[in-house]
């Protein structure tokens, strides 16, 4: 697939031809043939008069009929050959007497293996009694639920009317709206006012129930986690407050979360107004909600201010690490926001690791031309894009001076879809010539260089000295003498110190099954809820080829969808030759229940598809 100039690598589209400004949803949602059917209207606006053509992005859509909404004049159009990884183009042929703006209406319904949805049984859910549909679009599978421009270049509005049976709850990424009641179904009406790209649109259907968390919140689960769900994020509201003191003021409205299936291949993903959550944070104690803290930055980077295509991902991805690590710093002190930034560079280095120095995808701006983002999604545009942007602060003169700078980066391009290129320019503009350091950065070496950043920030090591002492003394013990370890080892360690301790064993040489099993008899450590210390755990067992860890690491990897636990278990049991044809078996028994992102990478890992 070429890249079509000036558009994006991953998409037909061509906005700058015809562009989408507005979008009104009708669906009607068939849990019984897996299916969405209705119309999508689409506001269009016709950038230059001779503009033929409305190229829309498509994957297995079924398309029924397209016609002008206001004369109801039949349009004809085209389907393009099918890519397994970009969809169909749909290219409709626009009358040559149309007005500048009107309304395409286009009918039609999404495919049963629609790569947007997860459709789940009755006895997939909690509560084993109704079905539950919920979407995930990033980055680009929202084509595959609509005919649309699925390129984040393109921002506009959106409307929806959604009908499901009446026993279920619709929820979309907007303000709800009302519902009108039928006899055995529900319409629920929705409304976006805010422009926002086509991978923000997202739905759930299914028995749920909400408490309240906030002034603006709610938290959304079927009635079977609901309570542990007000209880962990009881702190919302806290770090909304804490981002606006950063951010500026939150435009959505409503900030609501749905705690999904545990099929959810992320930890969070950022729709507007309802952020969906993993059911994996729910820890007990509080210890995993800067997850929600990573969602809410979300609200201005990458939501309001938006990469203008993936391969500039990182301006989502790395500015909202940095934010959610000034909320931390705001809520819990300056050495948290250091602690954090120490973990996340170990995350990335195991990355680059598990990739290559020399992987191309591994540049902080990657060339995606032909190639599908969900290949190219790791910790890189996160981790490496956080570390230049303290970096840059570090450059400038501090948070002092970065701060504001933040601040008006994102009121000046709020509501528009960039580059990095403008990210450079307005902060060589903002600085204007007042902070030498800026005129030596080698951006060639943060964007196009694969690998590890070229400088790595001087962070504040004070909350990891414990987890460095403990963890050098377990790597030194010699095992036939006697054991210098006590139960109460850990009772001075927060969770995510405990979490840091298990990852700096991860960095050494395997444990021996003697030591780990010492670890269990001390610690209980398989007894532990906290899902990110289980996953680190369960990774030292499985590279000491302990056996006995080998069952509860499968039961983890198939009882929960996350790819950022999923694929290194796999990955790990695939290094285990001993293991692989389990692995690939467990996969295969699997597969069906997976969200199509999480299956299609899991399957790269195992080298059961190129």
């Amino acid at each position: 697939m070429s890249r079509l100039s000036p558009g994006d690598p991953n998409s037909y589209s061509r906005p700058d031809q015809v562009l989408v400004t507005g979008i009104h949803l009708e669906w009607d949602v068939d849990f019984t043939c897996k299916v969405v059917t209705g119309s999508v209207l689409l506001t269009v606006e016709r950038k230059g008069e001779d503009a033929p053509h409305l190229i829309l992005d498509t994957r297995e859509l079924t398309i029924k009929s397209v016609k002008v909404e206001e004369t109801g004049q039949v349009l004809t159009y085209t389907l393009g050959d099918h890519h397994p990884n970009f969809g169909s183009p749909l290219t409709v042929t626009l009358p040559s007497d149309i007005k500048k703006q009107c309304k395409i209406q286009i009918e039609y319904k999404t495919s049963p293996g629609c790569s947007a949805l997860q459709w789940l049984s009755p006895e997939q859910t909690a509560g084993k009694k109704h079905p539950y549909v919920f979407s995930q679009c990033q980055a680009i599978h929202c084509r595959s639920l609509l005919p649309c421009q699925d390129t984040p270049s393109v921002k506009m509005p959106y409307t929806a009317e959604v009908t499901a049976p009446s026993d279920l709850v619709v929820l979309m990424s907007a303000l709800r709206d009302g519902q009108s009641e039928g006899a055995s179904k529900t319409t629920f009406r929705f409304r976006q006012p805010v422009p926002m790209p086509s991978y923000l649109i997202a739905l759930a259907v299914g028995a749920l129930e909400s408490r309240r968390v906030g002034p603006r919140s709610l938290v959304w689960s079927e009635k079977e986690y609901v309570e542990k769900a007000e209880f962990e994020f009881a702190q919302t509201e806290e770090m909304l407050v804490a981002a606006e003191s950063l951010c500026g003021p939150y435009v959505w409205g409503q900030y609501d979360l749905l705690i999904l299936p545990p099929s959810f291949p992320y930890g969070g993903m950022e729709n507007p107004c309802l952020t969906f959550v993993t059911p994996t944070l729910l820890a007990g104690d509080r210890s995993l909600a800067d997850v929600v803290a990573h969602e809410i930055s979300h609200s201005w980077t990458g939501n309001l201010v938006t990469n203008s295509h993936w391969e500039h991902f990182w301006l989502n991805e790395g500015f909202t690490m940095f934010v959610e690590r000034k909320i931390a710093s705001r809520l819990h002190g300056e050495p948290t926001r250091h602690f954090s930034a120490l973990g996340g560079w170990k995350d990335l280095a195991e990355c680059i690791r598990t990739r290559g120095e020399n992987d191309p995808l591994t540049n902080l701006v990657p060339d995606l031309t032909g190639v599908d983002p969900d290949d190219a999604f790791s910790t890189v545009p996160y981790e490496k894009g956080h570390t230049l942007l303290w970096h840059l602060e570090t450059l400038v003169g501090g948070p002092s001076d970065f701060e504001p700078f933040l601040r008006a980066y994102l009121d000046k391009f709020k509501y528009q879809s960039i580059t990095s290129e403008t990210f450079r320019s307005f902060l060589l503009e903002y600085f204007n010539g007042r902070v030498s350091g800026l005129a030596d950065i080698d951006w060639k070496a943060w964007w196009n260089t694969p690998g590890m950043p070229p400088i790595k920030p001087q962070f504040d090591d004070s909350l990891a000295v414990e987890c460095r002492e403990l963890c050098k003394r377990w790597v030194e013990w010699n095992t036939d003498t006697d054991c210098p370890f006590f139960a109460k080892d850990l009772a001075s360690l927060s969770s995510n110190q405990v979490r840091e301790w298990l990852a700096q064993l991860l960095e050494e040489e395997p444990l021996s099954v003697a030591k780990l099993e010492k670890m269990e008899e001390l610690y209980s450590m398989s007894k532990r809820q906290n899902a990110e210390i289980k996953f680190r755990w369960l990774r030292l067992g499985l590279r000491a080829h302990w056996t006995e860890c080998v069952d509860d690491a499968l039961k983890f990897i198939t009882e929960q969808g996350r790819m950022k636990f999923v694929r290194p278990i796999y990955r790990d049991l695939y290094q285990w030759e001993d293991m692989r044809a389990k692995a690939v078996a467990t996969y295969n028994t699997h597969k069906d229940s997976m969200m199509r992102v999480a299956a299609y990478v899991v399957a790269k890992d195992l080298h059961l598809r190129e």
